[in-house]
């Protein structure tokens, strides 16, 4: 079939219109990071008899479910995506999230808080393959990198929400010891409960509507779409679609090992190094800040919150440079210059140069760069595999990076840290920056300039 779809959506101005599936669409990503930081903060009070009494080996095992519940939902609902469309599986896999977390918190023992912990990951898995691919077949290639950046960025203002809320549901003098952490969790599902509505009046994908033969639909939306922006771009060009003959696992693999490998070797290689630096160094911060500086468990949400406000600036302060100076120029700057900030840092902690305060204002230097460079490794799925294998390419990538990189982090640092001893932290933060670096250098290598090129200019 012959279409001028892409190139319609492709030369929209932007408007409150794209405003709106940033806001719908971005949430997933504060979800996540609100459930990260409240699951990191209640980890004493589950240990509490006002609790659940779980031993500190449980809680840990709680947070490795919900990783392995991450990345199982990323490869189920993302095959589902591609099969089923965008806009039904960014509504399902929200709905599962808010039940499953609200699931989680009425849990009685250990066994069910792990089993609702891992199925509300799944969830939030599922929500990296359906919204990225959504976000970027939506959004017009001048903005697609900022965008995209951005709305990965905001894992960080989930973080600062749930380090806030923390502070006052866990406070025994403002909501009872034995029902706090359980409105963490339902502070959750009411979130998402909220952006539902929003979702709903988002549209399916006309891109993916086009591929699945459904090319009335594809213009209608996408005529919807130039009444709501105002615009409708004169004389575009067309390009010929052919439907794919599969789309199921073995045109994913077909995909990503024999006609992409070398972008499946550079997007591994970005998720995997930025999954084992930011595990290794958020999951373990309360860790160091309790054995190298006797700050309280109680006190550590106000290190995390300055933290996680660094987090959330890289992205929004440097995510147009990727669509000006280009992907594989940002992409290899903020992996490097990470890299060697945090080699410096390791350096001033192992010679007893910071303290609480100062370690936490280098981590925020730090991951100002190394948050831009990881929203960015998102990116680089999303937008360099094909429509037809977008959602599972990201979903396969997700799934590998976080377990590969992401599950090792926290268990290695940990053992690290138990040491008490600064210099092998030290070591553990060579070893982060040299996997940061060697991302570097790939992407700088290998990497495909997707930079204001449209979609299906990047994979046919």
């Amino acid at each position: 079939m012959r279409t001028d779809v892409p190139y319609r959506l492709d030369r929209l101005p932007w408007s409150r219109w794209h405003w709106g599936v940033v806001v719908g669409l971005g949430v997933s990503w504060v979800l996540d990071g609100l459930e990260v930081t409240v699951v990191g903060a209640i980890g004493p009070r589950l240990e509490e008899s006002s609790g659940l009494g779980l031993t500190a080996v449980q809680v840990g095992e709680a947070a490795t479910a919900y990783l392995a519940g991450a990345a199982m939902g990323a490869l189920i609902f993302g095959g589902l995506t591609d099969r089923f469309g965008r806009k039904r599986l960014f509504l399902l896999t929200l709905a599962w999230y808010m039940t499953m977390t609200l699931f989680t918190a009425t849990s009685w023992n250990f066994m069910a808080f792990a089993v609702f912990r891992g199925l509300a990951g799944a969830g939030i898995g599922g929500e990296y393959a359906a919204v990225n691919s959504a976000i970027d077949e939506l959004i017009p290639s001048a903005h697609r990198g900022r965008v995209d950046i951005a709305v990965n960025g905001t894992w960080w203002l989930g973080t600062i929400v749930g380090s806030l809320a923390s502070l006052l549901l866990l406070d025994p003098h403002v909501v009872d010891p034995r029902i706090g952490w359980r409105l963490t969790f339902v502070l959750g599902a009411v979130l998402a409960f909220a952006i539902l509505f929003v979702r709903k009046t988002l549209p399916e994908s006309p891109r993916w509507l086009m591929l699945h033969g459904r090319v009335h639909e594809a213009n209608a939306v996408v005529a919807c779409i130039e009444r709501a922006v105002g615009h409708r771009a004169p004389d575009t060009a067309t390009l010929e679609i052919a439907r794919p003959a599969s789309s199921g696992l073995q045109a994913v693999l077909h995909v990503m090992l024999s006609r992409y490998p070398l972008r499946t070797f550079v997007s591994l290689t970005l998720m995997i190094a930025q999954a084992f630096l930011y595990n290794a160094i958020f999951f373990t911060e309360a860790l160091v800040l309790g054995t190298f500086f006797g700050v309280p468990s109680s006190r550590v949400p106000l290190y995390i919150f300055p933290f996680a406000v660094g987090n959330l600036l890289g992205p929004l302060v440097l995510g147009w440079l990727f669509d000006t100076l280009g992907r594989r120029t940002m992409i290899a700057a903020t992996y490097a210059i990470s890299a060697l900030l945090l080699t410096a840092t390791g350096f001033a902690f192992t010679s007893g140069w910071l303290d609480a305060t100062t370690l936490t204002a280098a981590w925020c230097v730090v991951f100002f760069f190394a948050s831009a460079g990881a929203s960015a490794a998102y990116l680089t799925v999303s937008e360099t595999f094909p429509l037809q294998t977008r959602a599972m390419a990201i979903a396969v990538v997700y799934a590998v990076g976080t377990l590969a990189g992401g599950a090792v982090a926290p268990s290695l640092f940990g053992a690290l840290i138990a040491t008490r001893s600064p210099a092998a932290v030290f070591h553990g933060y060579l070893v982060a920056s040299v996997a940061m670096l060697v991302a570097a250098f790939v992407e700088l290598r290998f990497g495909v300039e997707a930079a204001r090129r449209m979609l299906e200019d990047i994979a046919a």
